[in-house]
């Protein structure tokens, strides 16, 4: 076990120069080195687990340390490689794509079918902010002719009331239905009142939607 050991971490430490190495050269061949050792680094931690449990028990717990160290490492280098390949392959493809930007031509064509294209957008953006002002105009009118309304229906109930209260009053009607008839005309301004707060309300839902 120990010569397994000794070997392992030599490659690890190997493994950690070549890593010192790539960075400065970007060579694949270095790369390409790197992979094979981490492969062998794992193949020799999965023997080395095998080992520890043939070690001695006074020195079971002790090799057993060692040989999760070797795993620590194993795992970071693997980590680093994936790194470098990722960050490799963002490189390419951001090169790639300038590449391709500094190579696209436009023609007189194409630029005015994208300009045309914008217009025609735009154009169609304007004439739905429009559709959609007309819209509330339409609806703020609406709203505004339903209050005029119940303002007038209410003038229309107070005089009726007071036209009302004149004539039982002269007529000596008595106090049941004069009571009846206040009770319908408090009703009455309840619903009155209800209506406008829900048309306020609705007027006021559409001006944010639209807004």
């Amino acid at each position: 076990m120990e010569n397994l050991y000794h070997q392992t971490n030599r490659l690890v430490l190997e493994t950690q120069e070549l890593f010192n190495r790539l960075e400065s050269s970007k060579s694949e061949a270095i790369e390409a080195e790197i992979q094979s050792k981490i492969l062998t680094i794992s193949k020799n931690c999965e023997q080395l687990v095998v080992l520890v449990h043939k070690e001695p028990v006074s020195r079971r717990n002790n090799a057993k340390l060692r040989v999760d160290q070797l795993k620590y490492d194993y795992q970071h280098l693997q980590i680093a490689l994936k790194t470098h390949q990722q960050n490799v392959l963002r490189r390419l493809r951001a090169e790639q794509e300038r590449e391709e930007l500094l190579n696209r031509r436009f023609t007189r064509n194409s630029d005015i079918n994208d300009t045309t294209i914008l217009i025609d957008h735009t154009i169609q953006h304007q004439n739905s902010l429009q559709g959609a002002h007309r819209g509330v105009d339409d609806l703020l009118g609406s709203g505004v002719s339903i209050l005029q309304s119940l303002r007038d229906q209410r003038d229309r109930l107070t005089s009726t009331r007071n036209r009302l209260s004149g004539i039982f009053g002269n007529l000596r009607l008595s106090n049941t239905t004069m009571k009846y008839i206040e009770k319908r005309l408090k009703e009455d301004r309840y619903i009155l009142y209800s209506g406008m707060a829900v048309t306020i309300l609705i007027i006021i839902i559409v001006m944010m939607y639209f807004s």
